[in-house]
Formats: C-alpha cells, sequence, structure tokens
C-alpha cells in the first residue's frame, strides 16, 4: 500500500481512504485483507482509539499512528484529516465494531475525502445487519435497515407507521435501556409479525430469539438487556384483522393518559395500531381528557 507522497516542490497525489469493517464481537473475524489494511496504513482514525489498540495489537500491528473520529467530531477536525489524505496519506478508517457509516460515524470522512478527490476504498467485513438477517430465516429478497429508532413523539410514531405493514424485512438496532419500550411499540404495531432478537453476535454470550411480537414482549420486555441488539422483523403479511370501535378504546385512552402521554401522541399510537383515523381518536381522547379533568 502506497501513499501518495511527492517530491518536495511538486503537486502531492492525493491518498486514499480505506472504510475497513473490523469485527462485531469475535477478533477472530477480521480478515487478512483488513488486517493487512490496518498494518499498511499511515495513520488509523478510529471511533475510538483505545477499543483500535485493542483491535490492532490483535493483528499484530504496533506503533500505529491513531486519530480519534467519533460522532461528536468538528468539521475542522474532519477538514483537517481529509486534507492529510488529499495530501498523500493513507488512512484506515474504524469504528467501535462492524463497518463504518452504517449507523456508525465516518460518512463526514468519507464525503470531505472524495470532495477533494481521494481515492475512496471499501474493505468489506463484519456487519451486524446481515449476520442477523442471515440468521433470521426470513424471506429477505429485500430489506430496509433503520438503525436506531427515534427516541420519542412524532417521529418515533412517523417510523413505526412505516415499518409496520412493510412489505420487506426491517432491521433495526437497539440500546439495552430502550429495549423494553421498543419491543412494547413494535408489538402494539404488528403484534403477530415474527421478529428475530439477536444479542451480542459473534460474542460470548450470544443469544437468539425469535417469535411473534407479542409473545416476545410479553415474556421478555421487562428483563435486563445487556449488550448490543439487533432486530430484524419478517416481511409482513396481509391478515384479516378484527374490527374496532371507537368506543372500545377508552380503556387504552385512559392508561395513556394516566401514564401522562400527549393527547396527540395517543392518537398517532392508537392510529398506528388499530388503523383508525388519527384525527377522529384524537378528538376521543381530549373529550375523555376533559372529562377526567371535570371530575
Amino acid at each position: 500500500m502506497q501513499s501518495g507522497r511527492a517530491e518536495e516542490g511538486a503537486p502531492a497525489t492525493p491518498g486514499t481512504l480505506y472504510v475497513v469493517a473490523t469485527p462485531i464481537g469475535n477478533l477472530g473475524d477480521l480478515s487478512v485483507r483488513a488486517a493487512d489494511t490496518l498494518a499498511k496504513a499511515d495513520l488509523v482514525a478510529a471511533e475510538d482509539t483505545r477499543r483500535a489498540r485493542t483491535l490492532l495489537a490483535h493483528a499484530g500491528v504496533e506503533g500505529k499512528e491513531l486519530v480519534r473520529l467519533d460522532a461528536n467530531a468538528t468539521e475542522a477536525e474532519v477538514t483537517r484529516l481529509a486534507g492529510r489524505i488529499a495530501e498523500g496519506s493513507s488512512v484506515a478508517l474504524v469504528t467501535d465494531a462492524g463497518t463504518p457509516v452504517v449507523s456508525d460515524p465516518g460518512s463526514a470522512l468519507v464525503r470531505a475525502a472524495r470532495a477533494l478527490g481521494c481515492t475512496i476504498v471499501p474493505i468489506a467485513g463484519p456487519s451486524a445487519v446481515t449476520a442477523a438477517l442471515s440468521a433470521s430465516g426470513y424471506d429477505a429478497r429485500g430489506f430496509r435497515f433503520v438503525g436506531f429508532l427515534p427516541r420519542g413523539g412524532k417521529d418515533r410514531a412517523a417510523v413505526l407507521g412505516k415499518i409496520a405493514q412493510d412489505g420487506d424485512a426491517v432491521i433495526l438496532f437497539e440500546s439495552p435501556h430502550r429495549m423494553g419500550e421498543t419491543l412494547r411499540d413494535l408489538a402494539r404495531v404488528s403484534p403477530n409479525r415474527r421478529a428475530l432478537v439477536a444479542r451480542e453476535l459473534t460474542k460470548l454470550h450470544e443469544e437468539l430469539l425469535e417469535g411473534e411480537l407479542d409473545a416476545l414482549s410479553e415474556r421478555h420486555a421487562s428483563r435486563d438487556w445487556l449488550g448490543e441488539i439487533t432486530i430484524v422483523l419478517a416481511p409482513f403479511k396481509e391478515s384479516a384483522a378484527p374490527a374496532i370501535s371507537i368506543e372500545a378504546l377508552a380503556p387504552r385512552i385512559d392508561a395513556l393518559l394516566e401514564d401522562g402521554r400527549r393527547a396527540k401522541d395517543i392518537a398517532e399510537l392508537l392510529s398506528l395500531e388499530t388503523g383508525l383515523g388519527r384525527r377522529e381518536i384524537y378528538e376521543h381522547v381530549t373529550a375523555r381528557k376533559l372529562a377526567r379533568e371535570d371530575r
């Protein structure tokens, strides 16, 4: 691997940015090509330099220059690093686990390096997305990768609405402390849809849980979740659903009001669950809210 440094006084030939996929847990998954790239690059740009040092040590790479480039990197930091590539350096970009840019930092550097005429080379390798999908057994002629769901409000409701009846498989990432809420929300919008919950993929405590979302939520929403989690939703299949009247929603509306949910958010959620119109539900929610306040 050669850098593009020129002789003094001559214009520099742009270098190369290598986007290197690294193990999602098991260091044995580091490819020979990835290890060779890390060894020969002039420097490594890493989401977390401590984890990168562990990876480099496993690959037998010593004395490598490391530059931190995480999700909080400033525009100036990205520009400075892209400038080094433009001046002829070869840089290997890695994140904590898996493929950079896929729900991980790195996109800004890739864009900046390309804008300066640098060569971009992907070094393929492990990905939690494809690993979980392969273990699901679902028909995956197409799939939608969502990454992390919005944390709440109308943005979360909108994304849940889009994926609730998606005819392709859907893949999500989730953090342990939000996993219970996410399982419950998914079960509300698609109770009979099958899903695979893949936890700690390739690691010592790898766990795969598969079943219908309502059953998964009932059994596991309240557990203490740990580690990295990937969720695969099977392609949605149309099924006959019993009609529900807006009056039958009264107990559910009251429970959500007790939880302090806003009328607008309740209307969004129940519309997704039932298929009833948001405006109609919103009017019913506000009426029940006023009646409760008058008691």
